[in-house]
C-alpha cells in the first residue's frame, strides 16, 4: 500500500517535540553518565532514524501529503531510515516478555500500570527517551511508553529483528482518517529529499532544524 494524499489544512500543526532528532555523538555524550547507552544506539539499527539532522521545510512537508504525485510505500520508509528489518520480521511480542525484560531494566513501577519512563533506571530511562521523541507518533504524553515502543525496545535489547518501518508506516496511514496533525516530519522531509531534486528551499519556512535537541540535558 503507498500513502498518496492527505488533505492537511493551514490550520494542521505539529508538536515541536515529535519526530525529532536526537544528538547522540560521542563528543556529546561520553561525559555524560549515559556514555555507554548513547554507543549503544549509534551502533543500533534505528541510529539513521533517531539520530538524522535532515533540516524540515513546513511548505515541502504540506506539499507532500497534498500532492497526487509523491507517494511513498513501506520499502521507501525502510530505505531512507536504513532500517534493515524486512516484511518477514514481527511488529508483536509477547507482552510477558517485554514485562520480565522491563523489571531487568530497573522499572519501579506496577506490573500492571503505566511504563513511565521516569520509572526506569537512569541508563534505559535514556533509551527509552530517545525511542519516543523520535519514534513515537504520539504528540505528547512523552513520559509513557506505548505498546510498540515497549517493542521495538525489547527487540534492541535483546537484538531481536523486528519490523519497524511497517510499524511507522501504519501510523502514517492511519493520520489520513485521523486527526491530521503533522506526523514524522523529519521521516517525511527524508522521504521527499530522496525521491524529488531540487524542491527550493526557503529559510522561511523551515519548521526544524534537527539541530538541537540533546535529550541528555533534558534529561
Amino acid at each position: 500500500m503507498a500513502i498518496r494524499s492527505i488533505p492537511l489544512t493551514q490550520e494542521s500543526y505539529w508538536d515541536k517535540s515529535h519526530n525529532i532528532c536526537c544528538i547522540l555523538d560521542a563528543h556529546y555524550t561520553d561525559t555524560t553518565p549515559f556514555k555507554a547507552m548513547a554507543k549503544f544506539l549509534r551502533e543500533s539499527k534505528i541510529n539513521k532514524a533517531l539520530t538524522d539532522r535532515t533540516v524540515v521545510y513546513e511548505s515541502h512537508v504540506r506539499m507532500f501529503w497534498r500532492s497526487i504525485e509523491v507517494k511513498f510505500n513501506v520499502g521507501d520508509l525502510r530505505r531512507v531510515l536504513e532500517l534493515g528489518d524486512s516484511d518477514n520480521d514481527t511488529t508483536i511480542i509477547p507482552e510477558r516478555l517485554c514485562k520480565g525484560l522491563w523489571y531487568k531494566m530497573g522499572f519501579g513501577g506496577h506490573v500492571n500500570g503505566k511504563y513511565l519512563k521516569s520509572l526506569f533506571s537512569p541508563s534505559y530511562k535514556f533509551l527509552i527517551h530517545c525511542v519516543v521523541h523520535a519514534l513515537s507518533h504520539r504528540k505528547g504524553a512523552y513520559d509513557e511508553t506505548s505498546d510498540y515502543i515497549m517493542n521495538i525496545i525489547t527487540c534492541l535489547v535483546l537484538n531481536w529483528p523486528y519490523n519497524v518501518s511497517q510499524v511507522l508506516f501504519d501510523h502514517l496511514v492511519d493520520n489520513i482518517s485521523g486527526e491530521k496533525y503533522i506526523m514524522y516530519p523529519r521521516f517525511i522531509q527524508m522521504i521527499i529529499d530522496h525521491q524529488v531534486n531540487d524542491l527550493p528551499k526557503d529559510p522561511a519556512s523551515v519548521l526544524c532544524d534537527n539541530t538541537y535537541f540533546k535529550p541528555f540535558v533534558v534529561l
